[in-house]
């Protein structure tokens, strides 16, 4: 008899190699032809609904690895809302319009791009947004998604537009719009305003000067000992070039102010700052007055170098972090200025065009582009000797998040969603803290946000957006902004596009007989800013949920990046406040960003760019899923060859422990053989405590969305408790039992309730490698397992008692193991097989392993093992456990054919001599 042929071997197609490369993408056809997200939806009907809403990524150039970190979060989460019991659709979505594909067309057309019109230029927009919507599609499917991709939503869909034109008009309904001048930062580059979200802060290196300007008038009649000398503010700043713009002078009402006799002349600066300013002028002086700011209130300063005068007014935003405690205030050039001028009625002056450079009429620096301007008018103060002290500072600057250049703030006529009108800066504020944030800091920082920013510029001046549906009068110029002729044309854009605001007419796009309400005029002119790309994707609530029968509003669900608590959580919670009164979303959830492995920014320049291409077609998809599921996702995280090769070899081991479970029970029949808990080896029932802890373990962190925890657990599960131990020990009994014994039987109906448990809680994270495995399970209930459920819980599985003695077993196991290792080293053993072990062990501890005799030696995995009073010969001394020691030995007997163990017992069978009784057993 080949009695190697009478073994149970492991059985099964499942292969050891991945192959991720190859095998997930037959994985995608085989769902493409299977239907397996229409499936999902049909499932799906009578469930509760969990709404995920997708925040749309910019359709311009291949996805980066902080959207594959995104789309993977996303796609977990939904996953496992379905195996939780929720009906999840999930709709994904793209920001089409915007200043980078407008910018990206202009370079692609090349000198064409002066000779075409507004409208042929949106429709190159349309096609370029269009192409890498299809190619974004096919990358984010690689990855594994589920979700309606045939059906997404594209926010220059023509409902869309429609859509957001309609919001709009929801602002003018209710008074919140409204045009206006104001200053906003604004790109001299890209010459156009821009949002909060599309501002970036950067080191920069700036100009730093100290100003001086003369009152006009005597104090001696408030402060005495200022009588008959010239005082001088004294202000600082960092932007010369505003310096031309200058029409006051703020101090703060609270604080104490002091005039300074120097070798500059009197000068006047804030109490708590006239220490730095001296040290950082090298001036010297006495204070000569102490007063406060209300002795200077409505007093005239002479501007440096224009005959105008300056204003000292008083203004609670004046701090004492740097400078003099004397703000110089330009109106038309920063946000504090702007409130301060426009409550005490002075110009919003702007002297700046739109491309950064001064008008022409203004004198000495017209034409001047403001950066470069900085020199002329430090040496126009040097001149006329007002100039204190000048220096270079590194500070950080706002820059244009597309062309990173520095940018300005300046006054323009822009179209405004007012935060007081309606009160939707308060409502903004309440509705954050009916949200839940995760982590909980996103809740301080979008509040802090909201409660400090200036009203909402919603109005560009490109090409490649929604237009701001107003018309201006031919007539009188007045602006007309009216609710009900937005809808009007909002009805058009849903049919037609809003492409017909730049081919058609007025008259074409306006109702019959509309009238200027002020001049009743009846010719008009079509505005031509376009809304902000925040403003679109910050509707989508309003044009994606609320329209679509399979889904709702408010989402249970937004997660983005962090930089989205200026971005699209900031719009979407604005835009639905203001115009319905609640938050968009239940919870947000944010991720960091994506380092490289050293935790430092992605750069192309640096080279240290990791592409998901580059990482699915050397690692698969699935390990890149289990890496974004591995990071706690609340910080930054980081990526390399490196930490990816780690990554790989975890996922390694949990295929393998899969691979080995499928092969044992490749012949295992669930519905027949099936062996009853309470019938079960305690070993067995050791495995089943295990995995019920495993379970509850990792169905609580799915809920509370922790999936780092769940790749530690499911990792240490594979490698600790199956591997090193349970499957280790469970090898003799599955490949030399008799095929159909109860013992063989047992833990195929563990191993199968492993396997089964294990397959169902990766699934959502290994998406290709979890139904790859679930398609080779003998009884599976559904085709794939992303239609099955999660496992159930087994309380009655729990023992405490029987795990926390076959822990003391383990324990003494490893203490073995480390004598067997020594034993090999010193070659008196070759396998743990060719040894016998003689342990002895304090009596308590002896009498507890007395009760397991007859398994110690499987449980060692050696060929003999014996409880020993004392042991006299040379042994090994646990370090671990006291007074236990263990005695290695060549195992007596001879070597049995079939099963290799050693036994004293073979030859008593005639028939089988060759093989222990054990084995003689199994075969006869």
């Amino acid at each position: 008899m080949e009695y190697k042929d009478t073994l149970n071997l492991p059985q099964t197609d499942f292969p050891m190699k991945a192959n991720l490369n190859q095998r997930e993408p037959e994985m995608l056809a085989l769902w493409e032809r299977e239907g397996l997200y229409t499936r999902l939806e049909e499932s799906g009907k009578d469930k509760p609904l969990y709404i995920l809403h997708d925040g749309p990524p910019y359709a311009n150039g291949h996805i980066h690895i902080g959207h594959a970190l995104n789309k993977t979060l996303k796609d977990i989460v939904l996953k496992v809302k379905r195996m939780e019991g929720f009906h999840a659709p999930y709709v994904p979505g793209w920001d089409c319009h915007g200043l980078p594909i407008e910018l990206q067309v202009e370079k692609n057309l090349g000198s064409k791009k002066h000779q075409i019109s507004k409208l042929e230029m949106r429709r190159e927009c349309r096609s370029y947004a269009a192409k890498f919507v299809a190619i974004q599609r096919d990358e984010f499917k690689r990855l594994g998604i589920l979700g309606d991709w045939e059906n997404p939503y594209l926010t220059m869909n023509y409902e869309y537009e429609g859509l957001t034109a309609a919001e709009l008009a929801r602002f003018a309904h209710n008074g919140g719009l409204y045009r206006g001048r104001k200053p906003v930062h604004w790109c001299s580059s890209c010459v156009t305003a821009l949002a909060e979200a599309e501002v970036e802060h950067a080191d920069h290196t700036s100009p730093s000067i100290f100003v001086r300007f003369a009152l006009r008038e005597d104090l001696g009649k408030e402060l005495p000992t200022l009588a008959g000398k010239q005082a001088y503010v004294v202000i600082w700043t960092t932007t010369p070039w505003t310096i031309p713009a200058n029409l006051a002078i703020a101090l703060h009402p609270e604080y104490d102010y002091v005039a300074v006799e120097t070798e500059k002349g009197v000068l006047i600066v804030a109490e708590g700052l006239k220490d730095s300013f001296l040290a950082t002028t090298g001036l010297s002086g006495q204070v000569i007055a102490t007063f406060k700011a209300a002795v200077l209130e409505r007093k005239l300063c002479k501007h440096p170098f224009y005959e105008r005068d300056s204003v000292v007014l008083l203004g609670e935003h004046v701090t004492l972090e740097a400078g003099t405690g004397c703000v110089h205030t330009a109106p038309g050039h920063g946000q504090d200025d702007y409130e301060l001028g426009l409550k005490e009625g002075l110009e919003i002056y702007n002297p700046v065009d739109n491309h950064g450079r001064y008008l022409k009429d203004i004198e000495f620096f017209g034409g001047q582009f403001v950066f470069d301007a900085n020199q002329s008018v430090i040496d126009k103060l040097i001149e006329v000797e007002a100039l204190l002290q000048t220096s270079k500072i590194v500070h950080s600057y706002p820059h244009c998040w597309r062309c990173k250049k520095p940018i300005i703030f300046r006054a323009t006529e822009q179209w405004f969603i007012s935060m007081k009108t309606n009160d939707l800066r308060d409502k903004a504020l309440t509705a954050i803290d009916q949200v839940q944030w995760i982590p909980k800091w996103g809740r301080e920082r979008i509040y802090g946000m909201i409660e400090k920013r200036p009203d909402w510029c919603v109005s560009r001046q490109r090409s490649w957006g929604v237009p701001i549906t107003a018309f201006s009068c031919s007539d009188c110029g007045e602006y007309i902004a009216d609710g009900t002729i937005m809808d009007h044309i909002a009805g058009i854009f849903k049919t037609e596009s809003s492409d017909v605001w730049f081919d058609w007419s007025p008259e074409q796009l306006l109702p019959p007989g509309t009238a200027c309400p002020k001049c009743g005029g009846h010719a008009f002119e079509k505005e031509n800013d376009i809304l902000d790309v925040w403003f679109d994707s910050g509707v989508s609530h309003a044009a994606v949920l609320e329209p679509n029968p399979k889904l709702r509003s408010p989402a249970d669900l937004y997660l983005e990046g962090s930089d989205q608590h200026r971005g699209w959580f900031h719009s979407s919670l604005l835009e639905s406040v203001g115009s319905r009164g609640v938050a968009p979303y239940k919870s947000v959830l944010t991720h960091g960003f994506v380092l490289d492995g050293q935790g430092r920014k992605m750069s192309k320049s640096v080279g240290n760019v990791v592409a998901p291409e580059d990482v699915i077609k050397k690692f698969g998809a699935d390990i890149l899923r289990l890496w974004c599921a591995a990071q706690d996702y609340r910080d930054d995280n980081r990526i390399s060859q490196e930490i990816l090769t780690r990554v790989a070899e975890s996922y390694r081991r949990i295929r393998n422990t899969c691979r080995y479970i499928l092969g044992n029970i490749s012949d295992f029949d669930q519905d027949t053989e099936t062996v009853p808990f309470s019938e079960m080896p305690e070993i067995d029932r050791w495995a089943l405590h295990h995995l019920e802890l495993l379970k509850e373990r990792v169905l609580g962190t799915y809920q509370q969305l922790e999936f780092h925890s769940i790749y530690q657990d499911i990792n240490t599960f594979c490698t600790i408790e199956m591997s090193a131990f349970y499957l280790d020990i469970l090898k003799d009994r599955m490949y030399t039992s008799k095929a159909d014994s109860l013992s063989r039987w047992s833990a195929q109906t563990v191993m199968h309730e492993i396997l089964d448990t294990l397959v169902r809680l990766v699934a959502p994270i290994l998406s290709f490698t979890a139904d790859e495995v679930w398609r080779c399970m003998p009884g599976r209930e559904v085709e794939s397992v992303h239609l099955a459920a999660f496992p159930i819980l087994n309380p009655e599985w729990k023992d405490d008692l029987l795990a926390a003695r076959w822990e003391r077993i383990i324990k003494v196991r490893a203490d073995v193991s480390k004598a067997l290792e020594l034993a090999r080293t010193a070659k008196v053993i070759g396998h743990s097989l060719d040894a016998a072990v003689a342990i002895t062990a304090p009596p308590e501890l002896q009498a507890f392993l007395r009760e397991y005799r007859t398994e110690l030696a499987s449980i060692f995995i050696v060929s003999k093992a014996v409880l020993a009073d004392d042991i006299s010969a040379e042994c090994w001394a646990s370090e671990n456990i006291e007074g236990l020691k263990v005695r290695v030995t060549a195992a007596p007997g001879i070597k049995c054919e079939r099963c290799w163990i050693y036994s004293e017992e073979l030859g008593t069978h005639t028939e089988h001599p060759t093989i222990c009784p054990k084995c003689t057993q199994a075969v006869t």
